[in-house]
Parts: structure tokens; C-alpha cells; sequence
């Protein structure tokens, strides 16, 4: 179909509409290569400005990616802003002040029985105390390595211990007698052979008994070593969300050496808690042992004073106040009645009154300590 122009010469509608389309598209290509300079990527803006215009809802990764909530975990990989918020509400470590104290105890302990296990120079050194999901921390063990699983009995729950190839080659080259100024061979695609995995179990024996060293001045708990495990996943102890404390010590042996992590979750050191909140050894409730021994000798060591009661009258107050020297009062006392004998108006002893050479003394036949609030309210 044909149109005449304001000249009078006919126009192709059909070639007209094809030479409108194709600068359409020549201007939207132009606009995206100018996007595309300007480093400016709009698809997000637009979906928005779209799904604003359509009431459509905005899904997570789209509002996550505008308001820039995209973060890199532990891990290495990108979590989202609502994962950020969650982890960002672990428990520090730092609200348990006393699990420092605990530690560095266990660092010279370890340090000592270190050096008696392998007859070497080593020192052990404490890295860093920190909180994190328990999921998390297995996702991020170096692999290959060694994983043991250890019980504390009193708490009734697990741990971890988590030995890296390093210290465990390092380990098994001085304990089998290899040359100083070496590096320990590591080899790797094969299992741990069964000498290696005896030798590490030794070794965290050790570290075990030095942790249950290291928490008895706090409370008494025992270690026990329970199974050796070489894939993560075999050694789930906790739920991936918990939180758990991980304390990474490393253990240098001259030239040689490497690190191990210890890993608590927060609901094995729960019985504790109240404990792990204090600022020094003893500051709930005076629980000291010097100044308790120290207040319990000089207690034992106090005199007090006994006063034998014969009998008690019962009298008013205008005779009273009416005594005269030389009056005599009348108990109801015979030589075998029973005498009572008080301290600070307490009933403590019960006996018979009678004589030695020229003092007049009283024989203790029975004890009032239970019975005493009962007979104290006798007039």
C-alpha cells in the first residue's frame, strides 16, 4: 500500500515501517555499547525499574546484588547479605575471658610435654582464638590430614582435634629418628599407614591429658580419646549452623613443624559457662582454694564460748526488776537432770553435770546439732 508525500510522490509504507525498525535497533545497540563503556551494567536497574512498573516482587539475588550485600566467606565462595547477618551473630570468644587463661595454660603444659614426647626442641605457640560455624570449619580443613574425635566426660559431649599433614610427617620423621635439617618427605595420594596413625594417636594423647591439666584448676573434666578419622564428614560432632570455638596452636620443631586446631563447640562448654565467665580464678562466690583452706584453718582454730544452763524460770518483769542482793531463786534441778550446754544461745550438747577433783564439770551424753532450732524455742 502506497501514500503521496506533501511532494505528491508515492511512498512504500512497507520499506517505510523496515527503515524505522532498523534504526530502532541501531540505536538500542548504540545505547548498550555506550553502557558498556561506562563500566555501568544496567540489567539489575531495569529489572527493578520493570518489576516496580509490574508490582512483580524482587527475588533474593535481586535485592541482595542492588544493595550490595554479596560478601566472600571463610571458605573462599559468596554468601548473601541475609547469610552475613546470621553469622554475624556468633558469640565471641571474648565474652569467655577465662577460655585465655585456660589456653595459655595448656600452650606452656604442651610446650613441656612436647618436648618429652620427642625428645626435640619444640616450641608451641598459640595462633588465635576465634568463633565459627562448625560447618564452616569442616568445609576449610586443608586435606589430607588427621581428624580425632574426643570425648569430655564430665560435659558429656565431643570435640575436635585436627592434626595437618605437616605436623603429622613432621611428627612421624623425629619420632622414627630422621636427620636434623631435613624436610619431612610428603607424599601424597595414599592413606595413612598404620605406624603414622599410632604415632598421631600418641601424640594427642599427650595433648589430651594436658588439657584436662590445663581446665582442673577451673573444673574437673577427663578427656578421652574416642576415634582417628581422615575424611571431615566422619567427624561431624555438632550441627553445621552451631557455633564452636577453634583455637589454632602451632607447633614448630626447628626446621620442622606444622599446626594442629582444636575445635569446641559452644554446647560442650555449656556446663561451664558460668565458670568461663569470670574474669580471674575465683571471682564467683570466693571460690578460691588458698583463702578457703586459709578460712577454714583459722575457724577450726576460734574460741567460742559454752555456757552450761542448769534450768530456765519463767518470771515477770515487775519481780525481776524488784531483785535484791541475797534473794535466792529456786531451780528445778536435780544432781542427774540433763544440762544443756549453748554457744551464742544455740543448743549444741546435751549431758550429765557432776564433779572432777575441786571443778564442777558436765559429761556430754548427746548431740543437739539437728534438733537445736527445736529446742531453742524453749523458754
Amino acid at each position: 500500500m502506497a501514500n503521496e508525500t506533501e511532494t505528491g510522490a508515492p511512498v512504500d509504507e512497507d520499506a517505510l515501517a523496515a527503515e524505522w525498525a532498523a534504526m530502532a535497533g541501531g540505536d538500542e545497540a548504540e545505547t548498550g555499547a555506550a553502557d558498556g563503556a561506562d563500566g555501568v551494567p544496567d540489567d539489575e536497574l531495569d529489572d527493578a525499574a520493570l518489576a516496580s512498573q509490574s508490582g512483580r516482587a524482587l527475588s533474593q539475588d535481586e535485592i541482595d546484588s542492588l544493595l550490595g550485600f554479596d560478601s566472600v566467606d571463610s571458605g573462599g565462595g559468596t554468601q548473601t547479605g541475609i547469610r552475613s547477618i546470621i553469622n554475624s551473630s556468633l558469640v565471641s570468644y571474648g565474652r569467655l575471658p577465662m577460655l585465655e587463661i585456660v589456653f595459655d595454660r595448656l600452650v606452656r603444659l604442651l610446650s613441656t610435654s612436647m618436648r618429652n614426647f620427642t625428645s626435640d626442641n619444640v616450641e608451641v605457640t598459640l595462633d588465635n582464638i576465634t568463633s565459627i560455624r562448625f560447618g564452616e570449619y569442616l568445609n576449610s580443613i586443608p586435606l589430607p590430614a588427621i581428624l580425632t574425635v574426643f570425648r569430655a566426660v564430665e560435659w558429656d559431649n565431643f570435640g575436635l582435634l585436627t592434626v595437618e599433614s605437616n605436623l603429622i610427617y613432621s611428627i612421624v620423621d623425629v619420632l622414627l629418628g630422621g636427620r636434623k635439617g631435613t624436610t619431612a618427605m610428603r607424599i601424597e595420594g595414599r592413606p595413612y599407614t598404620t605406624i603414622e596413625r599410632n604415632l598421631v594417636e600418641r601424640m594427642v594423647q599427650v595433648v589430651l591429658k594436658d588439657m584436662k591439666t590445663a581446665f582442673e584448676p577451673l573444673t574437673p573434666v577427663d578427656f578421652t580419646f574416642d576415634r582417628l578419622e581422615v575424611n571431615p564428614r566422619f567427624a561431624t560432632i555438632a550441627r553445621d549452623a552451631n557455633a564452636a570455638i577453634l583455637v589454632r596452636l602451632r607447633v614448630d620443631m626447628e626446621d620442622r613443624g606444622g599446626r594442629m586446631e582444636l575445635v569446641l563447640p559452644y554446647a560442650t562448654i555449656e556446663p561451664v559457662r558460668e565458670l568461663l565467665l569470670q574474669m580471674f580464678m575465683g571471682e564467683k562466690f570466693g571460690r578460691d582454694t588458698i583463702w578457703e583452706s586459709h578460712l577454714a584453718s583459722e575457724l577450726w582454730a576460734t574460741e567460742v564460748q559454752i555456757d552450761a544452763v542448769l534450768d530456765e524460770q519463767i518470771m515477770n518483769l515487775g519481780d525481776v526488776m524488784h531483785l535484791q542482793v541475797g534473794q535466792t531463786i529456786m531451780l528445778n534441778c536435780a544432781p542427774d537432770s540433763p544440762i544443756e550446754l549453748k554457744c551464742g544461745g544455740m543448743p549444741m550438747l546435751r549431758g550429765r553435770m557432776g564433779r572432777v577433783g575441786n571443778m564442777v564439770a558436765v559429761k556430754v551424753e548427746q548431740s543437739l546439732m539437728k534438733t537445736g532450732k527445736q529446742s531453742g524455742g524453749k523458754a
